[in-house]
């Protein structure tokens, strides 16, 4: 199992902070998790979004993160089959 947090960019200093947690889907098979990237003073700094499928058929997992900066431009984008 791959950690998603071995994804993301974090600058020295910068921390996370759980902003909420929901589920999409016709089955609710699709957990979303958003984050804030916080700096070392306080501030907002970027955004994490982490979402974990499970495949209805097959049990199997797809899991896509996506961080972007305050600018909305993407820091990094990954997806892959666990």
């Amino acid at each position: 199992m791959t950690d998603w947090k071995s994804k993301i960019i974090l600058k020295q200093g910068e921390t996370l902070k759980h902003v909420s947690s929901s589920m999409k889907g016709f089955m609710q098979e699709t957990d979303v998790t958003l984050y804030d990237v916080i700096d070392i003073e306080g501030a907002k700094s970027g955004s994490v979004k982490v979402e974990d499928h499970t495949a209805v058929k097959g049990f199997k997992r797809t899991i896509s993160v996506l961080q972007k900066d305050n600018e909305g431009n993407t820091v990094t984008s990954s997806s892959w089959k666990d």
